[in-house]
């Protein structure tokens, strides 16, 4: 991501309500198919500043792994206290193979120019029957300025994520639309984004909430989470998760 940016989302990732929900979702999805397995092994790519390593240390996963393509990313997870984490690609993991039990990618792959070949990468060093649980952003209709700084290179359909999965011969579990309740606000507010006026005005769309808001929205992501923890699967939204399975 742009250099302006990538301070920005440090800056903001471990209290913003978005990324509040989405490590809150990955942490019920890890429980719920791992159970009470807390020694597994664990490889965050895409670890940014470390908020989901903390999250996962502190619920009692004593073995996690994070890279990042980022030096600044991995200098303030060392900073952090974090001291399995590696400046690293995403599309070619230097690890043996079968090392990990569980991979989670979230808001990784798009950023990716052969999403397939990094997918394939991803299975050599899962263990067999191990899961990956991958985020992507949903949707070309959604694209906007906020992918551009991001250094976005596609947003998905659900299918087209299954699909290169799929191809790699993981078995799909699972997948949905994420974040229902704010799709059409979203897909409004990006729309007129596209307007000239607004493109002119616009700095970027990763900002601080006041506090009521950012509760009143981590709230709303807490009930929608809710329902995906328990099974609901929702057919829209500004995310997609996919849970495949190495068979």
């Amino acid at each position: 991501m742009k250099v302006d940016f990538e301070k920005k989302y440090h800056s903001v990732e471990e209290k913003h309500w978005w990324f509040v929900g989405r490590r809150e979702i990955i942490l019920a999805l890890a429980r719920k198919y791992y159970f009470d397995r807390k020694r597994i092994k664990i490889l965050e790519i895409g670890c940014s500043g470390g908020p989901l390593l903390k999250l996962l240390v502190s619920r009692g996963y004593s073995h996690v792994v994070g890279i990042d393509n980022s030096k600044e990313a991995i200098q303030l997870c060392k900073e952090r206290g974090f001291k399995d984490v590696f400046l690293m690609d995403g599309v070619s993991p230097q690890f043996d193979c079968e090392e990990f039990d569980l991979i989670i990618a979230s808001d990784v792959l798009e950023h990716i120019q052969d999403d397939e070949k990094a997918v394939k990468e991803w299975k050599r060093v899962l263990k067999k029957e191990g899961i990956i649980i991958c985020f992507v952003p949903a949707l070309k209709a959604l694209w906007s300025k906020h992918d551009e700084d991001n250094e976005h290179l596609r947003r998905y359909t659900k299918k087209r994520l299954e699909n290169i999965f799929e191809k790699n011969d993981f078995k799909i579990i699972r997948s949905s639309y994420w974040n229902i309740a704010l799709f059409l606000p979203t897909l409004f507010y990006r729309l007129l984004l596209t307007k000239t006026f607004f493109k002119k005005s616009l700095i970027h769309q990763l900002k601080e909430s006041n506090y009521t808001v950012n509760y009143l929205l981590k709230r709303l992501l807490t009930i929608e989470n809710f329902f995906l923890s328990i099974g609901a699967n929702f057919p829209i939204g500004i995310s997609i998760f996919a849970i495949a399975k190495k068979v």
